[in-house]
């Protein structure tokens, strides 16, 4: 039974309910307390173990119906229920080679189910991971179930003169239908459980190198998808650099203060001072371009940025096309998801203008940036000929940690037509090509890692 617990974990996980090596020991610690016999107790005594928010119940409840269902087996054509009535002991020794043969005469099906279920074992059914794998899996399970020597028994049957045989070689031939119908439902079954999440992977995969800029813009339900992409990844650094500033805190023991507060109590250490590293939290500006080309980047750089607020010290948002303004207010009260509509209805359909944008953030809010800053710019760098204003670049350069730029377009582009990104460039610490979410959440790592204990 414990293999059992062991696959219905592994479908749990591809529905995407999070089950770790501790929490798999406690449900199973659990199950030896209930038993398998009553079966609402087992389902109860593996749910409180498992699954911790009502989502992951709800994912829960469909996997273990899924997982533990018999009731989609259907008995084959045989034994008194028969058209051809009970079958005769000639019948039965013509399937005296095949295991499968005699239950499905016999209309055994608790016998065929076990059958299945060992046969689905060794063709390795439950490695199913894609919908295409279906045919060719359900044919590996009849093979292994034995529906050759069934095929042979059929064939045998027809031979026989006088058509002695005929009856047996029908009704092997119908069970030999409804097994294969059977067998389609049970690798169907198995593709439910355990290829769904490698479906959700493939996608995600993909979703993670599309263009978030490209011709058509996203698809609205690759866009939710993309969303929640987005807010996983800013939650598995959160947690990650929130682990780093943890073990910092602890730091090591300081002999030398520990000595030194002792003396007032005879040398006795009754306090024990310890080395604890700093890690400074991340203080970000960034300022996004919410023109028609960037407007996408843009909401996903916001939603990546809010979502870490675990580790982030501050974070002031400013957006532009012909004019800037703080959106700090507007992601407040309206969500990221619905900030960049709010956003483009106040300064949208403008003609895009760098300088005259970067002149409205120096003249209200360059006191914003100081030596702990990074800024992140966001932006194609396209400023319609107008003046870039790269004395403003030179002075957030001067005073920043850092500044970023992150460009949607490839690096080629950067000195054709309109765009003046390779002269900002001078002025940026870092600037790289960020047309997907991959290339995201890898630049934010970085701006994360670079404040290191110390």
């Amino acid at each position: 039974m414990q293999h059992t617990l062991e696959q219905f974990f592994r479908a749990l996980r591809a529905a995407d309910v999070r089950i770790s090596p501790a929490e798999a020991i406690d449900a199973s610690r659990a199950v030896l307390v209930t038993g398998y016999g009553d079966r609402e107790l087992f389902k109860d005594a593996l749910c409180v173990t498992l699954a911790k928010t009502a989502d992951e119940v709800d994912r829960f409840e469909g996997v273990f119906e899924t997982f533990f269902s018999r009731d989609l087996v259907t008995l084959p054509p045989g034994g008194k229920d028969s058209e051809q009535g009970e079958p005769s002991e000639q019948d039965m020794a013509q399937a005296e080679g095949s295991p499968l043969a005699q239950a499905v005469l016999q209309g055994d099906a608790t016998a065929i189910q076990q059958v299945m279920e060992a046969a689905a074992a060794r063709a390795n059914v439950a490695d199913i991971r894609l919908t295409t794998q279906r045919s060719r899996l359900t044919r590996r399970l009849l093979e292994e179930m034995g529906l050759e020597e069934i095929e042979r028994i059929i064939a045998n049957a027809r031979r026989m003169p006088d058509g002695q045989g005929e009856g047996l070689a029908n009704r092997l031939d119908e069970a030999r239908r409804s097994l294969f119908e059977q067998a389609q439902t049970y690798v169907g079954r198995q593709h439910d459980l355990y290829a769904a999440g490698s479906a959700r992977e493939l996608r995600e995969e993909r979703l993670l190198r599309k263009q978030l800029n490209a011709d058509g813009g996203v698809d609205p339900v690759d866009y939710v998808l993309m969303q929640a992409m987005v807010k996983k990844m800013a939650k598995r650094l959160a947690a990650k650099y929130s682990r780093r500033r943890r073990t910092a805190r602890r730091g090591h023991l300081d002999v030398r203060k520990t000595l030194r507060r002792s003396m007032g109590y005879g040398g006795v250490p009754f306090e024990i001072l310890w080395k604890v590293k700093k890690v400074d939290k991340p203080s970000i500006v960034a300022i996004c371009d919410v023109s028609k080309s960037v407007a996408a980047s843009a909401q996903f750089l916001l939603t990546f940025l809010y979502s870490l607020n675990e580790v982030v010290e501050r974070m002031e948002a400013f957006a532009f096309s012909g004019r800037m303004i703080s959106v700090n207010d507007i992601l407040d009260d309206h969500g990221v998801d619905t900030a960049i509509l709010k956003v483009l209805q106040q300064i949208g359909f403008q003609q895009t203008d760098y300088g005259r944008s970067l002149q409205d953030f120096a003249e209200q809010h360059l006191d914003k940036i100081d030596r702990r800053t990074t800024v992140i710019f966001l932006g194609d760098g396209r400023s319609n000929f107008a003046d870039p204003r790269l004395d403003i670049m030179r002075q957030i350069h001067d005073r920043a940690r850092a500044v970023i730029w992150l460009n949607p377009e490839p690096e080629s582009y950067w000195s054709q037509g309109d765009s003046v990104m390779h002269r900002y460039a001078r002025f940026c610490h870092v600037a790289k090509q960020c047309g997907n979410l991959e290339q995201l959440e890898r630049i934010i790592e970085d701006v994360l890692r670079s404040y290191v204990p110390h």
